[in-house]
């Protein structure tokens, strides 16, 4: 985490990337501030400071996942989004609840081993380098020959030829030179379990017992100096890493800072009955309840406690609502926020505000075909009232349908990109009017493109 944001500046964060919505964020911003403050605690009580998981309410496409995301970003940790709708209940054919915190796992030790390869890079970068010149110079009797290689007299001794060889490789003048490399990878057999609940971690056991036994298999392979560099950078700096030291890191990042955002918890809220879609959902609950109570996990790197994950829930809740999840789980995400719908001058903002505004993503894009997109103030008012139109008369998807109208109003521009370049292309209220207005006219129409 990034050491020491105070809320306010958490959610100033946030808001270079999502408008609106500020209950959602200082709810997320206290929760990740409270992280910071619970490592400063003796270790006793630092144990007993469970997080506070926060239930959003509100329609899709009004910011829920992006806070999640972006908030796992600034914190510099783990995140999973699950579905919740996509577990079933033990005994049943599907996925188990454990997974999502396997997953979760699986992502810390691939963010952590990536750090400590960045931390090596240049280490193993140096040792490739040496790798390759060996392959380019072999060791050999007689006197050494440049052959094609430019710049080396005949005579020269080997270190003479090896520093000038490494001059041409750090130029680039060897980049497609074609060398063999000696690689290694396992010989597995085609093993597949067909089975139901509880064979994930099975299958990822019988891999690694098989990898253990069966032998490593040599390839030579032949490529470009190019390819082989980064190829032996990625080998070097595997044995520079230690595994077990990534995987322990892996195991404390993913306990602590760790963060599972799931969504369509209401797809699993059901009212008490005794039969029928219920029963199965509420199951299902009962099911994620120890993981959200804290239990432990078995992974393929260990045994993973989940007492300290902040859980981020999400639903539009128009048929269910919170209360209709089983009390307990309602107990352990104890922060309700409210989501607001998105308003016609939301849109304008969403097309222009943030960092990654969505016309700023275009005018990059045209860009790179030195095609000049120019966006007036009413053309972008009139792409906010159409999608805000389009969602009032339709299904409301929120800031999603911006999407969707920018792509059907720049279609013909970004297919004939490729022939415009040096061009400038401005678009205005007009501009927009012409290219959408049949399909804003006909609401049948609407339903299907828009």
């Amino acid at each position: 985490m990034i050491e020491g944001l105070t809320p306010a500046q958490i959610v100033a964060e946030l808001d270079r990337y999502i408008v609106g919505q500020g209950k959602a964020k200082r709810a997320v911003a206290i929760a990740l501030r409270n992280r910071w403050r619970r490592q400063s605690l003796p270790p006793d009580l630092r144990d007993e400071v469970a997080p506070k998981n926060i239930i959003m309410i509100g329609p899709t496409g009004v910011g829920k996942t992006e806070i999640a995301r972006r908030l796992a970003r600034l914190a510099q940790a783990p995140f999973l989004k699950v579905e919740a709708s996509k577990y079933t209940e033990v005994g049943y054919v599907g996925r188990d609840v454990e997974s999502m915190i396997r997953d979760l796992t699986e992502l810390s030790v691939t963010m952590v081993k990536a750090e400590m390869m960045a931390a090596v890079k240049e280490k193993a970068e140096q040792q490739a380098e040496e790798r390759l010149l060996d392959l380019l110079l072999p060791r050999r009797a007689e006197p050494y020959s440049s052959g094609s290689l430019e710049e080396i007299s005949p005579g020269a001794s080997r270190e003479t030829t090896k520093e000038k060889l490494r001059a041409q490789l750090r130029a680039g003048r060897l980049d497609d030179r074609m060398v063999e490399l000696e690689t290694q990878q396992q010989a597995l057999p085609m093993v597949e379990v067909l089975s139901g609940q509880g064979m994930e971690e099975m299958g990822i056991n019988l891999k690694e017992m098989l990898s253990s036994v069966l032998p490593t298999r040599t390839r030579v392979r032949r490529m470009r100096v190019a390819e082989a560099r980064k190829l032996l950078a990625q080998e070097e700096g595997e044995k520079l890493v230690d595994r077990e030291e990534v995987t322990a890191q892996a195991i404390r990042r993913a306990e602590n800072s760790g963060i599972v955002f799931l969504d369509e918890l209401d797809k699993i809220a059901g009212r008490e009955s005794g039969q029928g879609p219920e029963v199965s959902r509420q199951g299902v609950q009962r099911d994620l309840l120890p993981i959200v109570e804290g239990s432990s996990v078995n992974t393929k790197h260990g045994i993973v406690r989940t007492d300290h994950i902040l859980f981020i829930a999400a639903g539009a809740f128009h048929v269910a609502k919170p209360s209709d999840l089983i009390p307990e789980l309602q107990g352990r995400f104890p922060i309700r926020v409210e989501l607001d719908p998105l308003t016609r001058e939301d849109f304008v903002r969403i097309l222009t505000e943030p960092r990654n505004a969505l016309i700023t993503q275009y005018v990059a894009l045209l860009q790179t075909e030195q095609v000049a997109l120019r966006f007036s103030a009413d053309a972008v008012e009139a792409v906010a009232e159409i999608a805000w139109q389009v969602n009032s008369a339709t299904e409301n998807i929120g800031a999603r349908r911006l999407y969707t109208v920018m792509e059907r109003l720049l279609e013909t521009v970004s297919f004939d990109a490729p022939d415009l370049a040096g061009k400038e292309v401005a678009v205005d209220a007009a501009y927009v009017q012409e290219r959408l207005a049949d399909v804003t006219r006909d609401q049948d129409l609407s339903r299907y493109i828009l």
